[in-house]
């Protein structure tokens, strides 16, 4: 080991950056490695997002169309056989609530339910939902059980 051969130890360093515009002897020097004139050479530039050197930009080029409607209502829905699967595996008996749908983790407890038509429903059930369809509905009572709108 001698003068000609010292190096920091092993991970002791992390700077990797070179230093820009610290003199011509540097080689980075003049321009700080930023080329000649325009925007992007000057201190304080930040390029918009989605600009395209002065093109008309993607988001004004394509046409705009629709309607969001911000007052809408999302339900979370719940079919009849979802129900059925619940009583076939014992976890309900007779009534399923707004409770019983959270903790089985069928929906969060800000969401809006609905129940939905699909599937066949053979046990009858105190079902306490926001809404129903007009077949669940139907199909609850015709099992012998009740919905109620929450």
């Amino acid at each position: 080991m001698n003068l000609s051969n010292l190096q920091p130890a092993e991970g002791s360093t992390h700077n990797q950056n070179k230093r820009v515009g610290r003199g011509e002897g540097s080689g980075k020097g003049g321009t700080a490695a930023r080329g000649h004139k325009g925007a992007k050479s000057r201190s304080g530039y930040s390029r918009k997002i989605g600009f395209e050197g002065g093109q008309m930009p993607l988001q004004r080029r394509v046409p705009k169309f629709g309607f969001k409607n911000i007052n809408r209502v999302e339900y979370q829905g719940i079919n009849l056989d979802t129900l059925q699967a619940l009583v076939d595996n014992n976890i309900v008996t007779d009534t399923v609530d707004f409770a019983a749908i959270v903790s089985n983790r069928l929906a969060t407890k800000n969401e809006v339910v609905k129940i939905l038509g699909r599937g066949e429903l053979k046990a009858k059930l105190k079902v306490s939902a926001h809404k129903f369809t007009a077949a669940a509905k139907a199909a609850i009572e015709a099992a012998g059980g009740e919905a109620i709108e929450l």
